[in-house]
């Protein structure tokens, strides 16, 4: 069984990988494409590593706090590079990523 801190942290990998995935997606259709290159690469690394963390949690590895160390720093670059550009999902991108940051520390506080 899951304890909160584990849950809570989990809807918010959940709820990052979603909006990331749409941010994404969103680049892909600007007119110009090549200045949304960083910000799609890193929508790419937050999914991927908040998809790691997940699967870390719910297996119980013992790995868990390192994944979210890392699952922390990626979120944070990738919110950094979203608030560059003015687009709404990109904004937004980088708020839900800013929230998974702050439940990632919570998780490794415990």
């Amino acid at each position: 069984m899951l304890v909160e801190k584990e849950q809570l942290l989990i809807k918010s990998l959940q709820e990052c990988m979603i909006v990331c995935n749409h941010c994404l997606n969103e680049c892909l259709t600007e007119e110009q494409v090549a200045p949304m290159l960083d910000c799609i690469h890193m929508n790419r690394e937050s999914i991927q590593f908040c998809s790691y963390l997940e699967q870390a949690i719910i297996r119980k590895s013992p790995y868990a706090k390192e994944f979210a160390e890392i699952c922390l720093s990626v979120c944070e670059d990738c919110a950094n590079e979203c608030k560059k550009h003015d687009h709404r999902h990109c904004q937004y991108c980088a708020e839900i990523c800013k929230e998974c940051v702050e439940a990632c520390k919570t998780f490794l506080e415990a």
